[in-house]
């Protein structure tokens, strides 16, 4: 039974990154089609009371265009995030992409201000 209650808390701690592959896997290994793998994996995290606050105070910096300003865009992604010049360029390259993962509220705002600031599109999840 412990190895059930493990593999039950890796599933809530899934990122949605990880929750989007496990759906692809589902999908193409298994035929279950991702709606169902998507609310069997939602369904322990929208139960747990506290986990659901947890949840929302990390957010995801998500890069959805690099606008005009591409350069710009990629020397501050790459200021931001400590990454090397083409692992950023490949993350503007790439948008929609995660800049950032689990940030707090205000760090992820900050990223966003200054994303957009340098003409780039960017969304919180």
């Amino acid at each position: 039974m412990a190895d059930l209650k493990d593999f039950a808390e890796q599933l809530v701690n899934l990122t949605v990154k990880e929750v989007t592959e496990l759906a692809d896997i589902l999908k193409e290994e298994y035929g279950i089609e991702p709606a169902a793998a998507a609310v069997a994996v939602a369904g322990p995290v929208a139960g747990g009371g506290g986990e659901d606050a947890e949840e929302k105070s990390e957010f995801d910096v998500i890069l959805k265009a690099a606008g005009a300003s591409k350069l710009a865009v990629v020397k501050l992604v790459k200021e931001l995030t400590g990454l090397g010049l083409k692992e950023a360029k490949g993350i503007v390259d790439s948008a929609p992409a995660a800049v950032k993962e689990g940030v707090s509220k205000d760090e992820a705002e900050g990223l966003k201000k200054s994303l957009e600031e340098a003409g780039a599109e960017v969304e919180l999840k």
